[in-house]
């Protein structure tokens, strides 16, 4: 899929969710291709300004060539745990973030940046190829222990230590350099292949969600959107695996519930401080868009408004 085909998952459902302010502030919080910023911009007033955020430096790149001209848009290189730097004098007077999270397709199809299972190329996996370790780095180096760790934790695989162990004893023999060598021996360690899934599917995932910092980043972007966004500004977070979907459920909840305070403490519901409120519910990708766009189909997109006076 070449950049310019990207298609932007649960696009018109998220951007009629984000945009409730024409001439507001808003954050796209995981750029990609620009799909949603495009539509952001096309739902804003002349007023309007838009500020993408991405860590890849390719999508850096395509955004400043795609809006080039475009006055109400500007880009930043970093991540959306840091868009509270992007944001700037806006702090606290964001109408909208909008993060749409894991890996884009651009990424996934490159076989260079090494993200996927299907096509050989450099096992990198560095969504910010810039700084940090690549995927080959880490699994020639990494413990035994915390690989089974990581596998376990961001993979939800099974059978980590088996396939751990295998990596392993490899790497003794020769270092790992290419998605396909290291996908051949996490294949052979997995003794139940699952139905429609590559066997090396969710060890992949897991090296990436690590050695990006996905999870860490999703935490520290949710405490700061309640930060960023102004009485009645949206979050709007479209997840793809339970991982993901798990945390931004369970922060939502909580910042509707509010703190929870000892059973039998005379406060009453209205003196707890509640800072989110729930729009709608769940929104998953209907059936046209799942056959058009495969990578749709595990897409869920939740919604919430920050309340008044918090």
């Amino acid at each position: 899929m070449s950049q310019e085909l990207h298609r932007s998952v649960l696009l018109r459902e998220a951007v009629d969710a984000l945009v409730t302010e024409p001439d507001g502030f808003y954050l796209d919080g995981t750029f990609g291709r620009g799909g949603h910023s495009a539509a952001i911009l096309d739902s804003l007033g002349p007023d309007g300004q838009l500020v993408g955020v991405d860590k890849d430096p390719q999508a850096i790149d395509f955004a400043e060539q795609r809006f080039a001209g475009e006055s109400r848009f500007s880009i930043w290189h970093g991540s959306f745990a840091d868009m509270d730097v992007a944001a700037g004098q806006f702090a606290g007077k964001v109408s909208g973030i909008l993060l749409d999270l894991g890996v884009s397709s651009p990424q996934l199809d490159q076989a260079e940046r090494g993200f996927s299972f299907m096509n050989d190329g450099p096992l990198d996996m560095r969504m910010d190829t810039s700084r940090g370790l690549s995927a080959a780095q880490w699994v020639n180096t990494e413990a035994e222990a915390e690989m089974v760790r990581v596998f376990k934790e961001y993979g939800e695989e099974r059978f980590a230590r088996r396939m751990a162990g295998a990596i392993v004893r490899r790497r003794k023999e020769k270092p790992f350099e290419r998605t396909l060598d290291l996908a051949e021996v996490v294949k052979e360690a997995n003794p139940a292949w699952e139905k429609g899934k590559h066997p090396a599917t969710r060890v992949f995932q897991a090296i990436r969600i690590h050695i990006n910092g996905e999870l860490d980043d999703l935490h520290s972007a949710l405490d700061k959107s309640l930060q960023l966004l102004a009485p009645g500004g949206r979050l709007v977070v479209i997840s793809f695996h339970s991982l993901e979907d798990r945390i931004v459920k369970r922060f939502i909840r909580e910042k509707e519930r509010g703190p929870q305070l000892p059973r039998g403490l005379p406060v009453m519901d209205s003196q707890i401080v509640k800072t989110l409120r729930s729009v709608g519910k769940a929104v998953k990708a209907n059936t046209s868009e799942v056959d058009e766009n495969q990578r749709s189909r595990s897409a869920v997109m939740r919604v919430a408004e920050k309340l008044a006076g918090n």
